[in-house]
């Protein structure tokens, strides 16, 4: 081969190299495609691990733990009703108390809002000792221990907020059992792994026998493989260790196979018995909605949503960057609206401030990073706004599950843009699975086909459809609709390369918007076909592109730069020739009206007007005029809260509640601080 080579001359030599290249980049964009193989064939090899564990579980539940002649039961059931105020559990707490109480080491898997805290909070009530909590947010402590006083029940609050002096009263309790008062103590996983007074005050309460269990809650943050791993979670795996026959509760709403795996081996649990509750939330309402690209136009929606829709009623929108969290709530705040940010880089006291002003429903809406977080416990949040995609299915699942704790009816609403797919994985690209995670969110806003249930269960190897859904999704409710007919888009595919080919000769790279805009004869003329544009809306377009993408048709290729990651397009595997690329668009609906009339189908974008003029039927004469432009709300404009939406349509719910006005002195100016992490 060398010789051969050796007899060619420059030129000759520059050809075999060209034609090498392109052989090596059909080699690389192949196995680009077996690589997307091997990620569904892993997604098969799960699911069957999902089946298996949960069978090996059952093998271990043969115990009947749902009877009450326990010892305990009759103590269980007469706290249940005099304390927590509860006529029944819900699905798999009693077994997972009962389990718990008889000293076993237990996993519960069960949805937000499924219950999951009173599992290791009733046994604290039953037992004399001590339950530490292991929680990974102060805002979710913060929550449980206030609730939890509400109902005379000793539950402290150890971290990085607490005064010098109750700390130093905590850890002489737990030291001193004739002092030992307090049944709950929540705590961080740093103050665990860094807190050498608080392991010494732990164990001399393990020797004096008045340490009963720990609680992990979102336990799967102790797992590499989880959306949200912790690395102090791992020192979490000495607790049998140190404390070995005190039993363990770990507590998530979101594991797959793999995660649970990884928890059982890390924490040294490897024969605990898993319970797992479905993970649907019937009463919850999903909705995609097509987000405005311009900020201005965002914000009018958000304020539409906010006075109209959810007038008086409590929610979060939850923002993608801190930046944002700040100038939406600016924007809202100065058109009256009663919100406040929350994020990690305020002050611990004004993160704390903010979330007892939204619980006792002096603000509307907490406009919040994922800092406001796993656990909260608020029942009555009507609403949960994603203004950009979530980083995760996971992490998706869970925000929205903050919605409609009360079992009364919620809406999950999901703002969204085809420019959101770049933004979210230019900053994820670098994690572990973390591109795949965010191309997991995009097929949920561009499959305008499925059921949304449908859609987020596939990620907990649950089948769901239209029967468990009851058409509570904007997928069901528009079924007959939204559709449109399944096309071959492999003549498209053709058309982007040469779009991306010619603008490579014109040494120009190519963001997804750009590409588009050159499909659609938009933009510089130099990087146009001399073909017709599609006969398309643009939105069909995008989803097109965005397919194309998730298929592997077209890469992406992220450049950083000093001040920001930028994603450009390039192609990738070629289709065989006889290849058909199905694919089927679909239409984003806006939300119905309080009639529960649906609204007419957008063809392309979100027309703001519209989804304002979507609450005028039916106003009455206090309704503020909506031709005007955006303004601060007055008192006399007080109406009455919307119906809750029950199937698509407004319906009226139960109970409503209600923001406090009567105090206007809610002001909340926030200083820049940056938070220490917690520990001594």
């Amino acid at each position: 081969m060398d010789d051969v080579f050796f007899a060619c001359t420059d030129e000759e030599l520059s050809t075999h190299e060209v034609q090498i290249n392109r052989k090596l980049d059909v080699i690389a964009q192949k196995i680009a495609r077996l690589k997307e193989q091997k990620q569904q064939l892993l997604k098969c090899k799960e699911t069957i691990q999902n089946l298996l564990i949960r069978r090996q579980s059952d093998q271990l539940q043969q115990h009947d733990w749902d009877k009450e002649s326990f010892d305990w039961s009759g103590k269980v059931r007469k706290t249940l009703s005099e304390v927590f105020h509860l006529q029944d559990f819900r699905p798999q707490q009693l077994r997972t108390i009962n389990a718990l109480l008889a000293g076993h080491d237990v996993l519960l898997l069960a949805p937000t809002g499924g219950g999951k805290s009173l599992c290791f909070q009733l046994p604290a009530l039953i037992t004399p000792g001590l339950t530490v909590v292991i929680s990974p947010l102060v805002s979710l402590m913060e929550d449980q221990v206030w609730s939890l006083q509400k109902l005379n029940i000793a539950a402290k609050l150890l971290c990085s907020t607490t005064e010098r002096s109750e700390a130093n009263e905590i850890l002489r309790s737990m030291a001193n059992p004739s002092q030992s008062t307090v049944k709950l103590l929540y705590v961080t996983p740093e103050r665990m792994s860094k807190s050498k007074r608080f392991m010494s005050a732990l164990q001399k309460c393990f020797s004096n026998g008045q340490l009963d269990r720990f609680a992990i809650d979102e336990v799967h943050c102790c797992s590499q493989w989880g959306h949200d791993f912790r690395p102090d979670y791992k020192y979490l795996g000495v607790l049998k260790e140190l404390f070995p026959k005190i039993p363990v509760l770990g507590v998530t709403a979101t594991a797959t196979a793999a995660v649970i795996k990884d928890v059982q081996k890390m924490l040294r649990i490897p024969n605990s018995i898993l319970f797992v509750a479905s993970f649907n939330r019937p009463n919850l309402y999903y909705h995609v909605l097509e987000k405005p690209l311009s900020k201005k136009d965002q914000y009018e929606v958000l304020e539409s949503l906010l006075e109209k829709r959810f007038h008086k009623q409590s929610g979060i929108v939850y923002t993608f960057s801190i930046k944002d969290a700040e100038e939406i709530s600016e924007e809202l705040r100065e058109r009256g609206l009663k919100v406040a940010p929350y994020h990690a880089t305020l002050p611990a006291a004004e993160r704390t401030k903010i979330h007892q002003l939204w619980i006792a429903n002096r603000l509307q809406a907490v406009i919040a990073t994922v800092a406001f977080g796993m656990g909260i416990d608020k029942p009555d949040v009507r609403f949960v706004i994603h203004h950009t995609l979530s980083k995760s299915m996971e992490n998706f699942y869970q925000e929205t599950g903050r919605a409609g704790r009360d079992g009364q009816p919620a809406d999950c609403i999901l703002l969204y843009h085809f420019s959101d797919m770049f933004r979210i994985s230019t900053m994820m690209f670098s994690e572990y699975t973390g591109l795949q995670n965010a191309y997991a969110m995009v097929d949920y806003c561009i499959n305008r086909s499925d059921c949304r249930r449908k859609l987020i269960s596939q990620h907990f190897s649950e089948v769901w459809g239209p029967s468990d859904c009851q058409a509570m999704c904007d997928r069901c409710v528009n079924f007959e609709h939204a559709l449109l007919p399944e096309m071959n888009v492999l003549p498209d595919l053709k058309q982007l390369v040469m779009i991306l080919e010619n603008a490579e000769k014109h040494k120009t790279k190519m963001t997804a918007l750009r590409l588009v805009d050159a499909w659609f004869h938009k933009g510089p003329t130099k990087l146009r076909l001399d073909s017709p544009p599609p006969i398309i809306d643009r939105d069909v377009g995008e989803q097109i592109v965005a397919f194309l993408i998730l298929k592997n048709y077209l890469k992406v290729d992220f450049v950083y730069t000093p001040h920001t990651t930028l994603a450009y397009i390039k192609p990738s595997a070629p289709p065989d020739e006889e290849e058909r690329l199905l694919f089927r668009a679909g239409k984003l609906y806006s939300l119905s009206n309080r009639t529960g009339d649906k609204l007419p189908a957008r063809r392309t974008k979100l027309s703001f007007a519209e989804l304002r003029s979507s609450d005028d039927d039916g106003n009455d004469d206090n309704d503020r005029d909506d031709s005007t432009a955006p303004s601060k709300r007055r008192k006399s404009d007080a109406q009455s809260p919307p119906p809750a939406v029950v199937n698509g349509s407004n319906q009226e719910s139960n109970e409503s509640i209600l923001i406090d006005d009567a105090d206007e002195e809610d002001v909340i100016m926030l200083e820049q601080d940056v938070i220490e992490i917690d520990g001594d």
